[in-house]
């Protein structure tokens, strides 16, 4: 009896640590991000002052109407738009294909294909023959150079696979039996079966997307091609006091209660937005999904 008593107490004692050690956790996580926000919204003399911790003080949208009138903000914020949503739909399409077919044993050279696979993972062309191969694509400068090259993370595809493999066998038997074919099978039972890995895939895809300047960066020099965050990134590391007295110079005197930290911090905020939307509706899916990619492979 008392030894049941002293591991109650010790379970006790460990669930205490846990959730103070997860309390602590999403302290140090959301700090960052409401401080963030806090500042965006926050007048000029309470930013300047160090005041503006957890709350907007002086609340103002200064900051956030300097941004919308940036001559490449808006095309920007939608030239990422179209770039995420395309390039994870084409990603995770032949993702999903891929998957599918490593994961029959009928497949000649399964497990020969599948070593080449994993083998990228580890040694790649490197960027000066990607970016040969992209120029005699003839990609340069165009959308297709952020989409087509890289598409399928070899990860992405080996985890897709092995979750794949631990449907039955009996199902696709089944299907067959009643005269379904392979893409009738991927599109009727292994996708709906599937949907939280295929989710949380997804979520990868789009977040490496949304992300991604460097490939940009290297590809396009269009700049109303740009997406957010190559905008972004020139923005953040070329604003100074200098272009912000440039700027206040040129604007209405009601203008000017903004500083070049609320101003990046305006510009983090619109630039994160859209994945704190989308994270909640996959949430669900991403937390099964994980669980499923942790057991099976």
């Amino acid at each position: 009896m008392g030894r049941i008593r002293k591991m109650a107490k010790d379970d006790l004692l460990l669930q205490i640590f846990a959730y103070m050690l997860l309390i602590a956790m999403i302290i140090v996580f959301l700090f960052p991000i409401i401080n963030v926000i806090s500042l965006s919204f926050s007048g000029r003399q309470y930013v300047e002052r160090r005041d503006v911790l957890l709350w907007p003080l002086g609340f103002n949208l200064d900051s956030y109407r300097m941004i919308f009138e940036h001559q490449y903000v808006i095309g920007s914020f939608f030239n990422s738009v179209i770039y995420t949503f395309v390039g994870t739909l084409y990603s995770l399409t032949l993702t999903v294909f891929g998957a599918y077919a490593l994961a029959h044993k009928r497949l000649r050279f399964r497990s020969l294909i599948t070593l080449l696979i994993a083998f990228t993972m580890l040694f790649s062309g490197g960027l000066i023959p990607t970016f040969l191969l992209v120029r005699d694509l003839g990609f340069l400068d165009k959308m297709w150079a952020l989409i087509i090259p890289l598409a399928i993370s070899p990860w992405n595809l080996i985890v897709m696979r092995t979750v794949f493999q631990q449907n039955p066998d009996s199902l696709e038997e089944s299907a067959k039996i009643d005269g379904a074919g392979y893409f009738r099978i991927l599109f009727r039972i292994i996708i709906p079966i599937s949907l939280p890995v295929i989710a949380t895939i997804g979520l990868f895809y789009t977040v490496d997307k949304w992300n991604d300047f460097f490939n940009a960066l290297v590809y396009l020099s269009t700049k109303s091609k740009f997406p957010l965050q190559l905008i972004a990134r020139e923005i953040l590391v070329t604003f100074s006091d200098q272009s912000l007295n440039r700027i206040v110079n040129a604007a209405d005197a009601d203008r000017m209660n903004f500083t070049p930290m609320t101003f990046r911090a305006a510009l983090i905020v619109i630039s994160i937005t859209p994945l704190m939307l989308v994270y909640p509706f996959l949430q669900k899916y991403f937390v099964k999904g994980v669980m499923i990619g942790a057991i099976k492979g």
